[in-house]
């Protein structure tokens, strides 16, 4: 079954930057065999979302910032199949974000969307992190901690692993591709 890892951000504000928790979670042979997660001070003092996980300024003010946090995780991703993320793309983002900020390159594993997965693999119409944990009789403490977070998706893809066929735990980005109905206007690219 191989290894893979769950990703989980907070972020202090908007700003994709803003990272100020992250957790990775390691999984080898559909076990969790390691969590790690850290406090990470964000460039700037700004906390909009200290009412989702409970983190103000003073809780990171003596955190390292992302680019002294990165290479301990980046160490985790080494033999991973795919990065988990629940909204991966909002995941990936921050990790982006953080990256070029920082000066560091992007990792080139691809990401997994659990909430995609739940909705693939279970056909789950409410697809929030609490929602399919509850469905998969998955427990999950301390919702908006990313170490709590990054378990939790980690025990998804468990799940679906458990479940689903190889090709329903698709990279983000790879889906089938649609057909275009016929006459329909070909999509132009925003450039």
């Amino acid at each position: 079954m191989g290894r893979f890892v769950a990703l989980d951000f907070e972020t202090a504000n908007l700003k994709r930057d803003s990272a100020c928790q992250i957790a990775l979670a390691v999984v080898e042979d559909n076990t969790v065999v390691e969590t790690r997660e850290r406090l990470i001070r964000p460039p700037s003092r700004q906390f909009t979302f200290t009412y989702v996980h409970g983190l103000t300024w003073r809780d990171v003010a003596d955190a390292d910032p992302f680019d002294a946090v990165w290479p301990e995780f980046e160490a985790l991703l080494e033999g991973a199949e795919f990065i988990a993320a629940h909204n991966a793309g909002f995941d990936r983002s921050v990790l982006r974000a953080c990256c070029e900020r920082s000066g560091l390159e992007m990792p080139r594993t691809p990401f997994v969307c659990t909430v995609q997965m739940a909705r693939q693999v279970w056909q789950l119409k409410r697809a929030r992190l609490p929602d399919v944990c509850e469905a998969l009789s998955i427990p999950l403490r301390n919702h908006h901690n990313a170490g709590a977070d990054a378990t939790a998706c980690a025990r998804i893809v468990i799940e679906a692993r458990r479940t689903a066929s190889p090709l329903e735990i698709r990279p983000l980005g790879s889906s089938r591709k649609r057909k275009r109905r016929s006459g329909a206007p070909r999509r132009r690219s925003r450039t």
